[in-house]
């Protein structure tokens, strides 16, 4: 039977078979693994969750960046409500991974730099079309664009933490004399380079914890799973979801529906309204929340299994320790996880380079610079390509896309952008955002915060940037 034939039929067409190809792959590379190695099985985790995380962000078009921009611009709440609907769910789910002991979340600093840090990747996925996530499940699209943004985010990243002589001007003193205070390995070099100052000098400084911990109630309790589920997840997440009916929905539903003076009941149906406004954006968060949860779960419970803290402690084992940090460990955070391992990948092409990288708290102390083969958060980002690229060919959505000079432009700048905000805020819109305020710790809000206000400034400005362009040509551009 031809594919034409297949196509008319509405069972199987092109793009289904090479979506199935693709899965086919991808097992039998998974089964080859593990026949060779039983300890494959912790890449072959992340690898498998990223599968499912493109998946799902393809199917619901799910994009932190499309979110800020469609409030900001066409004042639409559908993107958001599906983000409150996702950090809802994943905080139900990492409550109870709590409870079972198998937690791997490390919270974040809360400081100054997070604000600033995540306003200025906020700017920067205004220009890109894109957030973390969004820009790789994007790329699995088709869309050359959102790769060249990858590009850029690994690149910037890495030259950004790598850094040594430039921008020192920029550390204050205070951050010299603590980071020189502490017992440094030998093997790092922190006297030069203003990322090291800010991370040992200023960000050591400040306290990391959830507000369970803050509040002083013992980890891995029932009071500890309520205090940061409820308080600093749910509460938000319905004030939140009450401000956006508020102020985006409301009105014209409404409006639409001929009330004129809603009673309680009514505006019960239209917060429901809200969230089932877009079908595939709901279903999308509630299966993004619950998957995050389980791959904390998933990982925690291997590393149960395997009686080891971090991946490290295993490729040491297999003899493997080429890329490892000084202390034997590289990036695991055990949970969905965006822009480290991205660094990573471009830290390690300009170490092929020449250039040197392996000094710096970053890469040196903390997370390694594995080669690609071995870095198992950066298979998690390869499977969210993946996995979006076969939605997109099941949903006949896969397309090439070759940005012109001016989009590839923006691509870059804004992808520099996110990846120096990224660095600055010690994360991104997964990292910062998603995985820290649905477990526990408030400084993920700071970072929507900022990043919505950096948004903001960026919607502004492009849309200034339209307009002028749109007078100079004479035609019509448009946001999207």
């Amino acid at each position: 039977m031809g594919a034409a034939a297949i196509d008319k039929g509405g069972v199987w067409h092109r793009g289904r078979w090479s979506a199935l190809g693709l899965l086919v792959a991808v097992l039998a590379a998974s089964l080859w693994a593990y026949a060779a190695d039983a300890r494959w099985s912790y890449i072959l985790v992340y690898a498998w969750f990223g599968l499912a995380y493109g998946l799902l962000l393809q199917y619901g078009r799910f994009c932190m960046a499309s979110a800020v921009r469609d409030l900001f611009a066409v004042r639409v709440p559908r993107m958001a409500v599906g983000m409150m609907i996702a950090v809802a769910l994943y905080a139900l789910v990492a409550a109870g991974v709590s409870l079972s002991g198998f937690n791997t979340f490390h919270p974040n600093p809360i400081g100054w730099h997070v604000l600033i840090g995540a306003a200025i990747f906020g700017f920067g996925i205004v220009f890109t079309g894109g957030c973390a996530s969004g820009s790789l499940y994007k790329a699995g699209e088709g869309n050359l664009a959102s790769a060249l943004v990858i590009v850029s985010i690994s690149f910037s990243q890495a030259l950004v933490v790598g850094s040594k002589g430039f921008g020192d001007a920029l550390a204050p003193a205070s951050w010299t004399k603590s980071a020189l205070a502490k017992d440094m390995p030998a093997e790092l070099d922190v006297t030069h380079g203003w990322f090291d100052l800010f991370t040992a000098g200023y960000v050591w400084d400040l306290k990391a914890a959830t507000l369970a911990q803050r509040l002083g109630v013992a980890d891995a309790s029932w009071l500890a799973a309520l205090v940061n589920m409820l308080v600093v997840a749910l509460l938000p997440v319905g004030l939140i979801l009450l401000l956006l009916y508020a102020v985006y929905f409301r009105p014209g539903h409404m409006r639409r529906a001929k009330i004129a003076r809603p009673t309680w009941r009514d505006h019960l149906s239209g917060l429901w309204a809200m969230a089932t406004a877009s079908r595939n954006t709901a279903l999308a968060g509630a299966g993004l929340g619950i998957l995050a949860g389980a791959h904390m779960w998933t990982t925690g419970a291997m590393r149960a299994h395997f009686k080891i803290d971090n991946f490290g402690e295993l490729l040491a084992a297999m003899h493997l320790k080429r890329g490892l940090s000084i202390q034997d460990t590289v990036f695991d955070p055990g949970y969905w996880y965006i822009t480290t391992q991205e660094a990573q990948w471009g830290g390690w092409l300009l170490e092929r380079a020449g250039v040197p990288l392996g000094d710096n708290i970053f890469f040196g102390l903390d997370n390694g610079l594995p080669p690609p083969w071995l870095n198992a958060p950066g298979f998690m980002s390869i499977g969210i390509i993946l996995g979006a690229a076969m939605m997109a060919l099941v949903r006949r959505e896969f397309r090439w896309k070759v940005p012109n000079l001016e989009g590839a432009l923006f691509a870059l700048l804004g992808g520099a952008l996110m990846g120096l905000g990224a660095r600055v805020a010690m994360g991104c819109n997964i990292g910062a955002f998603f995985a820290t305020v649905t477990n526990g710790d408030p400084s993920g809000w700071i970072f929507l915060v900022g990043m919505a206000l950096g948004a903001y400034v960026g919607v502004k400005i492009f849309a200034w940037w339209i307009d002028w362009q749109s007078a100079r040509r004479g035609d019509e551009l448009s946001l999207s």
